[in-house]
């Protein structure tokens, strides 16, 4: 492997902090779950909700629609189990009611019968694969896919960047992709580069992922890359190097305005799962229907990666795992700097679920008043200065929320991590931001 053809970031962050990696689970094979019911929320992506196509007592298969919508921003929902549809119904769900679309599994695992390839050889047909398939981003918000595969007429698009940094401890779901599925993620990254006639392909991922860094690179110097578009880019293994506007910035040295999108600088950006997803509903028709999440965490016993069908019980997934220190305090859907956590596992794996994290307590430190020290603006990978956010918090100046551009927080987490006083400054971001959306 040539080091040359190696490419370096194009811009470095400024910011950002080193974390333990924690990737106990990089090499371990995914495993396969089947539950005895599903509970699939009709909401898992940005835009409108879905409404519900089925009944109780309607017979479904793995792959049968249950849930669509007419919004242009919006993912239809397909069943991921075959059995009969139990109820439809409100499950609390991350601290609201949401409705569900519970399935009593029958065990088969049948695919629905009408499922075929879906041949993909223009523009239009790749925005209906991945409408049809229901995919949105599987690495972050959940934005759906076929809006970002078809951006405003006048958007000059001439890179495609694609995200493997993974750049959260434990996480290593798409690590497992690129090992376990390179034919998939290869495929869709030389049919997106057809038929957007792309001038560059810049395929991103951190330098602590050695084994995936030798298959992508496989990618970068295949002979239907006659041109020399198609990169691998080794990113510092930096937290957080896989946001959005960050990957953009070190793949291309383009900044990403307040409020706009990737298409506004000529990027797409693909997550490694999402593409390897793409490509298999355009292989065999089978659409968005299993997650694979990583689970781990100091109280679980057996760490390992699962493909579990959407829908899935944290709970059903802790037991086919052989379960957890009963002295657990917390079980988080997502990594430990961005994730949300949950009651006594009653989440379920959602389409952008990557992990299931459950932890042993740990000593917290108490907060102490802020020292002025400045390390939260220093490290914040968008400028921000949460302190002063928090300053303007205390004493409900709200009208400072705008000047200190709050609305820009991605909410990683960087702030808190690195605070000598523990201020829940991300907290605080997050409610400043509720503030203002609820101002307008």
């Amino acid at each position: 492997m040539s080091k040359e053809r190696i490419l370096s970031p194009v811009k470095r962050i400024r910011a950002g902090i080193s974390l333990p990696h924690l990737k106990g689970t990089a090499e371990t094979e995914t495993v396969k779950i089947t539950p005895e019911k599903v509970f699939i929320p009709v909401v898992m992506h940005i835009g409108a909700p879905c409404k519900v196509t089925v009944k109780a007592g309607d017979k479904v298969f793995v792959g049968t629609k249950i849930a669509d919508s007419e919004a242009p921003v919006s993912a239809p929902i397909h069943s991921s189990v075959s059995g009969t549809v139990a109820a439809v119904k409100q499950m609390e769900l991350y601290g609201k009611p949401t409705e569900v679309i519970e399935i009593d599994s029958d065990g088969k695992m049948e695919k629905d019968p009408s499922l075929k390839p879906f041949p993909v050889r223009s523009k239009k047909a790749l925005v209906e694969a991945a409408r049809l398939c229901g995919l949105v981003g599987l690495g972050g918000a959940g934005f759906p896919t076929h809006i970002k595969l078809n951006p405003p007429k006048d958007a000059e698009i001439d890179t495609l960047v694609v995200n493997a940094a993974e750049c959260e401890p434990y996480i290593t779901s798409d690590y497992r992709e690129c090992m376990e599925n390179y034919d998939d993620v290869i495929e869709a990254i030389y049919l997106i580069k057809k038929v957007f006639k792309l001038k560059k392909v810049v395929i991103c991922v951190e330098g602590n992922k050695p084994k995936a860094i030798k298959k992508l690179y496989d990618i970068a110097t295949d002979k239907r890359d006659a041109d020399d578009t198609v990169k691998l880019m080794k990113l510092p293994t930096k937290y957080p190097q896989g946001a959005e506007k960050v990957i953009i910035y070190s793949a291309t040295g383009r900044q990403l305005p307040p409020g706009k999108l990737p298409s506004d600088v000529g990027c797409i950006v693909m997550n490694v799962t999402s593409l390897g997803t793409l490509y298999r509903f355009i292989k065999t028709g089978m659409p968005l229907v299993a997650k694979r999440i990583t689970f781990e965490g100091t109280a679980v016993k057996k760490p390992q990666n699962v493909l579990a069908p959407i829908g899935t019980r944290v709970s059903d997934i802790i037991e086919f795992c052989g379960g957890v220190d009963e002295s657990f305090n917390k079980i988080i859907m997502g990594g430990p700097m961005m994730g949300v956590s949950v009651i006594d596992g009653e989440g379920v794996i959602e389409k952008r679920t990557n992990a299931v994290l459950v932890l042993n307590p740990e000593p917290v430190a108490p907060s102490t008043p802020c020292i002025r020290c400045g390390r939260c603006a220093e490290k914040c990978p968008m400028g921000l200065t949460p302190a002063n956010v928090e300053a303007a918090s205390r004493i409900g100046d709200t009208d400072s929320y705008i000047r200190l551009n709050v609305n820009l927080c991605m909410e990683c987490g960087s702030c808190s991590y690195i605070c000598p006083a523990k201020r829940p400054l991300t907290q605080v971001m997050r409610v400043a931001k509720a503030e203002l959306r609820r101002k307008k």
